[in-house]
């Protein structure tokens, strides 16, 4: 390395942070095995797709042969795992609380004779709705369930009376209904939270991987030798910096794409290029934001946690699991703050239609903007790490 000097000063940074890089593991744990981890982990999460073997009970008070035939059909649904059966509603309920089990039916006492009294009788189950999505998929599962229950006895009444099955239908479901999931049709959790999921934890990586590479050299006191070796240029200084990291995480990114839309298949209606266009601005501007916000206050032991947090409210402000703009009006415009936000709606809009340019231009604009913000406020950055007086803060 004695011809060093001989580079421009962006290449001299740039040859000094691989040095870096290769010097210390933690860099290959976090710029690599992390982001593989990741990967495999969004892409196996979810099985199969759909929530299967969910633990519930039930509680038969009746102990006759129709509500053995209800349990039966309880036992028969995917979605149910039937482990334990309760003396009383009382006990399933604690079990319920306790996350024992996710719900329970309860099939009533003299529930057969009401039956066949025809009088009304009524399966009430209960359900943890605490938990948004196993909640909603016991609920479905059990309407689905006892819809079907619910007119078989109408069914073997008007058998016995002699009307046809095709007359039944007329009266029973007078409206027919056709489901169609746009998008979605095997109604797969991996379809819509795989993709946006993986990057959620990519951003947090790359908040905390930037931040950390900055703020290393006031750590090990080697920030007048890196702006040096900038030739007191802050701004070749920073991205000679972080350039060997935004490669790696652009590559990270477009393996991503390649094992979600290649190898498992998700489906999408655009092409390869414009999913990996859109990822690689979207590490360009994570690492903006984390530049600006070490910027703002550059300790390397308070900024850590602040990243870590804004990271993990990315998961929430980026709109995969609740609409973005049906959120409280300041949570809705501070989730603007986010590059999460504005990628997510990106891919949306490749993924599900592929509907062009004219529908993305904003996002793109957003996320570039990003870039403003941390170049604007590099001279301080500058001044902060020189004078050496956040090198102490612990």
């Amino acid at each position: 390395m004695k011809n060093l000097n001989r580079h421009t000063p962006f290449i001299n940074v740039f040859c000094r942070e691989l040095r870096r890089m290769t010097s210390r593991r933690i860099y290959f744990v976090a710029c690599v095995l992390l982001p593989l981890f990741s990967i495999f982990f969004m892409a196996t999460i979810f099985g199969n797709g759909q929530m299967e073997n969910l633990p519930v009970g039930i509680v038969d008070m009746d102990a006759t042969a129709t509500s053995r035939k209800i349990s039966r059909m309880v036992e028969a649904v995917p979605t149910f795992h039937v482990t334990k059966y309760y003396a009383d509603a009382a006990e399933a309920r604690v079990a319920t609380e306790k996350k024992e089990i996710y719900g329970y039916l309860v099939i009533p006492t003299d529930f057969e004779v009401d039956l066949q009294d025809g009088k009304t009788a009524a399966l009430t189950y209960y359900f943890h709705y605490a938990l948004l999505s196993v909640g909603s998929e016991i609920r479905g599962a059990f309407e689905s369930l006892l819809q079907t229950v619910s007119v078989s006895p109408v069914v073997m009444q008007a058998v016995a009376l002699g009307v046809k099955p095709a007359q039944i239908e007329t009266f029973l479901l007078p409206v027919t209904s056709q489901n169609h999931p746009l998008f979605n049709p095997d109604m797969d959790y991996s379809v819509y939270l795989t993709y946006p999921f993986c990057f959620v934890f990519l951003q947090v990586l790359l908040l905390l991987v930037t931040t950390y590479s900055l703020g290393s050299e006031s750590k090990f006191h080697t920030a007048d030798e890196w702006i040096q070796t900038a030739d007191g240029n802050i701004f070749v200084a920073v991205a000679g910096k972080l350039l060997p990291y935004s490669g790696i995480f652009m590559i990270m990114s477009g393996l991503a794409n390649y094992f979600f839309f290649g190898i498992m298949d998700i489906p999408f209606s655009g092409d390869y290029m414009p999913l990996n266009l859109i990822a690689f601005l979207f590490v360009l501007s994570t690492q903006a934001l984390a530049v600006f916000i070490y910027s703002l206050f550059p300790a390397l032991s308070l900024v850590i946690s602040g990243v870590s947090m804004v990271g993990s409210l990315g998961a929430t402000l980026s709109g995969v699991t609740f609409p973005v703009p049906y959120m409280f009006p300041p949570v809705y415009y501070a989730s603007f703050l986010f590059p999460i936000r504005h990628f997510v709606e990106l891919g949306q809009t490749l993924l599900y239609g592929n509907y062009g340019y004219a529908y993305m231009w904003q996002g793109l604009a957003v996320l570039l903007l990003f870039l403003l913000p941390a170049l604007g406020i590099l001279p301080h950055l500058k001044r902060a790490v020189l004078s050496h007086k956040y090198e102490d803060i612990e």
